[in-house]
């Protein structure tokens, strides 16, 4: 722990040995973040060049993910994330939580109609977090600071949940899907369904028993609930969804 010493009438801070070196670690980690930034930079262009000399598909280019947005797309379904769960994580499992986001929106992005994406209850320690990725505000996203129920109507609410006793056969372009923007680790079984029945709106699971044998508890992240979406968006089966996002380890 650290120790506040009297200097002069005045309280300073002396450190500890692992704080020192937790604060020194912190220090290195900022000074070669730039040059960190260059080598994966340099690191994705040669991935390209090897890609580009064996004739494997590069995925979209800049020009078509430019003219792929949400206003263009042939796609109206509604799908949201609902990230009013920072009480519920730490700082780490928080910056988590981001980072699926973020992968939701790169997912959304490279899509050849991609979804109408909605973050919503972006505020707090999670806000933050997104701050420090520069021009996120320019995203082909909808975010907003209030909470999904003062957005929608009611009626088009289905709030996802693997607790819940109802099954998502098909998706309605109709109704909103909410995504519950938690990490859980299993320590807040059945919460994004409790509060779906508290707040008195629809939920369901996604037809996963339908189709697979989980080795493990069906709740998938933030991101591969999006994914598994918006590839049914895209013509795929639930099958077919499943197969391809959910990993090995959860599987049959």
């Amino acid at each position: 722990s650290s120790i506040i010493e009297m200097t002069n009438g005045k309280e300073s801070l002396t450190l500890s040995k692992r704080q020192l070196k937790k604060l020194a670690k912190k220090e290195k980690w900022l000074a070669t973040k730039e040059e960190r930034k260059q080598r994966e930079k340099e690191k994705l262009k040669q991935k390209r060049i090897a890609k580009r000399e064996a004739g494997e598909d590069l995925g979209p280019s800049r020009k078509f993910l430019k003219l792929s947005t949400m206003a263009t797309s042939l796609c109206t379904q509604r799908i949201a994330l609902d990230m009013d769960f920072e009480e519920f994580m730490n700082e780490r499992d928080q910056c988590k939580a981001v980072k699926q986001l973020h992968r939701c929106y790169s997912c959304n992005r490279r899509a050849s109609n991609p979804v109408q994406l909605y973050v919503m209850s972006l505020k707090g320690s999670c806000l933050k977090i997104m701050e420090k990725n520069n021009g996120y505000q320019k995203w082909d996203v909808h975010f907003c600071s209030d909470s999904y129920l003062d957005i929608f109507s009611k009626n088009d609410i289905v709030y996802l949940s693997s607790e819940s006793e109802n099954v998502v056969k098909e998706l309605d372009e109709s109704k909103v899907y909410i995504i519950g923007g938690l990490v859980d680790h299993n320590n807040h079984k059945g919460l994004c369904h409790r509060l779906a029945v508290e707040k008195g709106v629809a939920h369901a699971r996604l037809p996963i028993d339908e189709f697979m044998q989980m080795k493990t508890r069906k709740v998938l992240t933030i991101d591969h609930v999006f994914q598994i979406l918006l590839a049914v968006t895209e013509g795929k089966t639930w099958k077919e969804a499943f197969l391809t996002i959910i990993p090995a380890r959860k599987g049959a």
